[in-house]
């Protein structure tokens, strides 16, 4: 952890028209301004330019501390290799960021209705917000950490043992589909033995014992397809980075446009939209 002046800090995108009027943006601010930062901002370093860093997660909490007077700020400083991990994990105030940043304000004695004042809750919603990781074990809560999990899945997890609380974590982080109708899948699926208690269980007559078997081996199947396509991630996201830019440099020539556009045009449409893109990542779902 580095403190570096806001001053050094160069955003990699510009904040969209509109965004200091939403509602998460001003749950941000808030936040920031009675408890602080939970989760650090992670730069990487300006090769080129020594004391110069690029933002690479944490635009509105940066931009939150500018619009609070704050000079510097704490980061992790990411290396290059780093990068892609940090863009593929990249998430607003994800549930678990939430519970611990509520954890941390009630351990420095900020009074409850004061964090729902800032976080526009009701006090009961941020005393379950507390209650979020109970009976959650650790290595899930890893997965999970920047995932945006309704708080229903986490009431879903909570059913199983750890060990399954770590393959439901892996697969819902896979699929990146973090859904309460996933987590009842996997949910029924589990075996009464990897629950913490069986006798829990709602009888489906809807589901015979051979629907919930093919469950469990098709869950299983889509575990170990799940670990190879994390294997080759990093090389993947990579190369189709380096596409990325070398198509927006050709939309960039204007002969080529131009040919383009007289002899291909459904290839032009088809580069300008990957030309266009933000993220190599689809943005997760997650539906209550």
């Amino acid at each position: 952890m580095v403190k570096i002046a806001l001053s050094q800090i160069l955003p990699l995108r510009m904040m969209r028209p509109g965004t200091k009027e939403s509602s998460k943006y001003n749950q941000i601010l808030a936040s920031v301004r009675i408890v602080g930062l939970v989760e650090p901002p992670v730069v990487i370093a300006d090769p080129d330019c020594p004391g110069r860093y690029f933002l690479q997660d944490g635009h509105l909490r940066i931009e939150a501390l500018r619009d609070l007077g704050a000079d510097e700020v704490a980061c992790l400083v990411a290396t290059a290799d780093d990068t892609y991990t940090y863009n593929k994990r990249i998430n607003r105030l994800p549930p678990i960021q939430e519970h611990r940043m509520i954890q941390r304000a009630v351990e420095r004695g900020v009074p409850e209705p004061l964090i729902a004042e800032a976080l526009r809750l009701d006090v009961q919603s941020v005393r379950k917000r507390r209650r979020l990781l109970e009976g959650i074990c650790d290595d899930a809560v890893s997965i999970l950490q920047d995932a945006p999990c309704p708080a229903a899945v986490f009431d879903i997890i909570r059913r199983m043992a750890p060990v399954r609380q770590v393959e439901a974590a892996d697969l819902m982080s896979g699929q990146r589909t973090f859904t309460t109708k996933f987590a009842k899948a996997i949910l029924a699926a589990t075996p009464d033995a990897m629950l913490v208690d069986p006798r829990k269980r709602k009888p489906d007559r809807r589901i015979s014992a051979e629907q919930i078997d093919r469950m469990e081996r098709e869950l299983a199947r889509l575990q170990l397809q799940v670990k190879s396509v994390e294997e080759t991630y990093g090389i993947d996201n990579l190369q189709l980075t380096v596409a990325r830019g070398y198509v927006r440099k050709l939309l960039e020539n204007a002969r080529v446009v131009r040919w383009l556009s007289q002899h291909r045009p459904e290839y032009l449409t088809e580069f300008n939209a990957i030309a266009e893109l933000d993220s190599l990542v689809p943005a997760a779902t997650a539906a209550e």
